[in-house]
């Protein structure tokens, strides 16, 4: 193990106490583990100073002053996406001082940071999603155990989630090693729909072609859902999100003609719905286990074992978040969450 370069205060104070014991210097650095001119720099600055604590530093010089500080950061709030060159062309203009744009903030609780996407809340979505998550805050986990959550969801032969990185130097930015090929519509992808309760889960199921309402009622409701909530009991609720196959009027026949309890869906808020992160796993574990799949039929291969991989007890864990996420849509007056 290589010899510290520092010691803290009380390591500091350790020593002086072992060198006005009398025991030697290079006793104290190898107790310390640390140099022996170490010790002994810091015998030099007690006997000099009669402390054992540093010297202030001066630092580097500040490029700005404090108040050009909060016009920079001001500049930096009034627009989100201002660039650094802006801002620093700005500051130019305003009080003739030129910084490198790598000193543009000083403000260390700043960061540039890719920005999120969500989907579009209008006034009318927030106050929907306010009075949902208000009816539902009281739900306990018995509640929510009886709801089968469910929806479709698309997964490409080509992953981007635009967070790659390479490490390059500035001339090698065209060699292959530092370029990602891709395909033209990301090579092409398979639709999926799933459900999952805290205790159940139904099997993947391939949507080939469009979901319309037919093939919503025909091929998913009448064969998948129907055996699942019977399974989950006699007070299970179906959860769909407000897709137009969802809440086409053949569907909502079916539904009334079976005695299906359907969940009233606040418009926009797939982040209230546990099984989009149940997705993000799958896509998770395909690309963490497996090599890039060639074609669709190899994806869709992939794609099933995984989802019966996926332990139940994070599904469970998913679905008790429930509670969590209509206290914060609520606290957030029906905006968005950080699910």
């Amino acid at each position: 193990m290589p010899p510290r370069r520092h010691l803290n205060l009380v390591d500091r104070g350790r020593a002086l106490g072992w060198f006005q014991g009398g025991i030697r210097l290079r006793e104290i650095a190898a107790r310390l583990g640390c140099s022996h001119s170490i010790i002994v720099r810091l015998r030099q600055r007690f006997q000099a100073t009669g402390s054992v604590e540093t010297r202030p530093r001066s630092g580097r010089p500040r490029s700005t002053t404090q108040r050009q500080d909060r016009y920079i950061t001001r500049q930096a709030l009034q627009t989100r996406t201002t660039t650094a060159s802006t801002i620093r062309r700005r500051l130019r203009v305003a009080t003739n001082t030129d910084i490198n744009e790598r000193l543009v903030l000083h403000d260390q609780t700043l960061h540039a940071r890719r920005q999120l996407g969500r989907i579009l809340l209008t006034p009318r979505h927030m106050m929907a999603g306010l009075a949902w998550s208000t009816r539902h805050l009281k739900w306990n986990r018995q509640q929510w155990a009886q709801v089968l959550f469910s929806d479709e969801s698309r997964f490409s032969l080509e992953h981007d989630d635009g967070r790659t990185r390479v490490w390059r130097r500035p001339e090698e930015r065209m060699i292959p090693a530092c370029v990602r090929e891709r395909r033209a519509y990301r090579g092409g992808s398979v639709m999926v729909w799933d459900g999952i309760s805290e205790h159940h889960r139904i099997p993947l199921y391939h949507v080939r072609g469009n979901l319309n309402a037919l093939v919503y009622r025909d091929q998913i409701l009448r064969p998948q859902v129907l055996p699942m909530l019977r399974q989950i009991g006699p007070h299970a609720v179906l959860q769909d999100d407000n897709a137009p196959p969802h809440r086409a009027r053949l569907v909502d026949a079916f539904l009334q003609q079976v005695q299906i309890n359907r969940m009233d869906w606040p418009a926009n808020s797939p982040d209230m719905n546990p099984i989009e992160h149940a997705w993000d796993m799958l896509g998770r574990r395909v690309r963490e286990n497996h090599a890039p799949p060639a074609n669709r039929q190899q994806l869709l291969v992939l794609l099933q074992p995984e989802w019966q991989a996926i332990p139940q007890v994070n599904l469970a864990n998913i679905v008790h978040s429930m509670r969590d996420r209509c206290n914060e849509c609520r606290q957030n007056r029906g905006g968005y969450t950080h699910y």
